[in-house]
């Protein structure tokens, strides 16, 4: 089957398809939204996902669900407050150098274009994405579980565990990564559906595992916590099983070696890199996050500390950050439902305007003005992390659409990987910026003399980001970015005649 015939096989259907069912179902209910608000909230979010699973595979979306949702959303949230207390409570190490650990927790998400290169280019027996889920589930499973029964391991072996379950995290979203980023190429008036779909399911995880987090930690411990973090990643391994795709098969001239699928890759990558309409924007997303340094470790010391701070509980941590989460679903839905027409350039020149003066909450916190004004911590506390969690997805989203929207069609998986990459380089950089000055100003377990200090040049660095708004492109968030070349699978495409996933109705098979 040549290119034009796949390319009609899937377009024709799933468009058919979409104006059918959407269209049915939109007459069905249209009266009872209309007439009961209740209703409309409550069935307005199923019509959204039948529209979706019409013009999209089933299979993909219960994938994307399971990643954002149960592993990114509900594991990772629950994975950093449990291994703060880890460090803290177990380990007995110093807030600079736990800072400084959890940035080594994003070395596998800076190692995406590997696992994107990986999931491309290496299929195992056929499948270029399913072994993967099953990798992520077994490194996760592994890792948590070594933790959790191993008793009092050395720093560096407990470490090492904790970075392999960052690395599942990692492979299991670059894999699903790349089966968004076709979709948004395919279907480009999906893309931001697909992100919101992506953060809200991200968010509603999120608020469980924060939620769940200062309990266990609380009556099980840290490390019996942490063993609990074996189960999710078995989800991977089902998915692994259960996603439908389409098995490569190639045959006599149509094959191509391994080692040449990689360079055409690499230089698929290369080509499209050079574009100023992808480096310039790329430039902006790395030093927008990297100049955002992270004093979250320090904060957290001093959260739970009995004499210089408000000494709050492990359960009220964690109901802090699970009020964070669930207020992270409304800057999901003010994204979705206000800010997804807004061209690139003009969203984030105010989200990061935004993002620096929701910063000078901590600032007020730190220096306890709060109590000044008569707020009590405890109040004021949940403010601040409202505010900051709102602020922050609403500055996420809009990057991630952006960075859909720089990959080329043919290698989307390792490209939308690379950018991924560029993005945990700018969060392993403000980590380890953020440790270095909690170090350099003499910031301890005990000492918070200077951490107001600290929270203050983040927050001046937050403000610098705007002088390189420059670099964001003006375009709207559903235009074309790149060269229209790249949007041909013949320009960057690894193999012609194998789709990775199919992402097409069920009954378009």
């Amino acid at each position: 089957m040549d290119s034009n015939e796949t390319t009609a096989l899937i377009d024709k259907p799933s468009h058919d398809l979409s104006e059918t069912k959407f269209d049915t179902s939109t007459t069905t209910t249209t009266t009872a939204t209309t007439t009961n608000p209740f209703v409309k909230i409550v069935v307005e979010p199923f019509q959204w996902l039948q529209m979706l699973s019409s013009q999209l595979n089933p299979t993909f979306v219960f994938g994307v669900i399971l990643v954002y949702g149960f592993i990114q959303g509900f594991s990772w949230s629950f994975f950093k407050v449990v291994s703060d207390y880890y460090w803290k409570d177990v380990q007995q190490v110093q807030p600079s150098v736990v800072q400084l650990y959890a940035g080594l927790y994003s070395v596998p998400w800076v190692m995406k274009p590997v696992w994107g290169l990986m999931t491309d280019v290496f299929p195992v027996k056929g499948y270029r994405r399913r072994p993967y889920f099953v990798l992520a589930g077994v490194i996760g499973a592994v890792s948590a579980a070594t933790v959790a029964l191993g008793g009092r391991l050395a720093a560096a072996v407990a470490l090492g565990c904790l970075i392999g379950f960052s690395a599942a995290v990692a492979i299991a979203e670059v894999t699903i990564d790349a089966c968004i980023a076709r979709n948004s190429i395919q279907f480009r008036s999906l893309a931001s559906d697909l992100q919101s779909l992506c953060w809200f399911c991200s968010s509603a995880g999120a608020l469980i595992g924060y939620f769940a987090s200062g309990f266990l930690a609380d009556h099980l411990g840290p490390q019996g916590s942490l063993g609990l973090l074996a189960a999710p990643p078995a989800l991977l391994i089902l998915l692994g099983f259960v996603i439908y795709e389409q098995k490569t098969t190639t045959t006599g001239c149509s094959e191509i070696k391994v080692t040449d699928k990689l360079g055409l890759a690499i230089g698929g990558i290369y080509k499209t890199i050079k574009f100023p309409e992808v480096w310039k924007p790329s430039l902006y997303m790395y030093l927008s996050l990297a100049l955002s340094i992270s004093t979250h470790e320090g904060k957290f010391y001093w959260y739970t500390n009995p004499n210089a701070g408000p000494a709050f509980s492990k359960e009220f941590v964690g109901i802090i950050y699970a009020i964070g989460a669930t207020t992270s679903i409304l800057g999901v839905l003010i994204y979705h439902k206000t800010l997804k027409d807004y061209p690139f350039r003009t969203i984030l020149f105010l989200v990061q305007l935004l993002y620096g003066v929701a910063g000078m909450l901590d600032l007020i916190f730190i220096l306890r003005w709060n109590l000044a004004l008569g707020i009590p911590d405890y109040f004021f506390v949940v403010i601040e992390e409202c505010v900051s969690r709102i602020i922050t997805k609403m500055r996420w989203l809009p990057m991630f659409v952006l960075s859909t929207r720089l990959c080329p069609l043919g290698i989307e998986g390792s490209f939308f990987a690379l950018l991924m990459c560029i993005d945990s380089l700018g969060s392993l950089s403000s980590k380890w910026g953020g440790g270095m000055v909690l170090h350099v100003l003499h910031v301890t377990r005990t000492d918070f003399t200077n951490l107001w200090l600290v929270i203050l040049i983040g927050n001046l660095l937050r403000f610098s980001v705007l002088a390189l708004i420059f670099l964001i492109p003006k375009t709207s968030q559903s235009e074309v970015i790149i060269p229209s070349d790249l949007l041909s699978k013949n320009s960057t495409s690894i193999d012609d005649q194998d789709e990775n996933l199919e992402q097409v109705p069920l009954n378009a098979e």
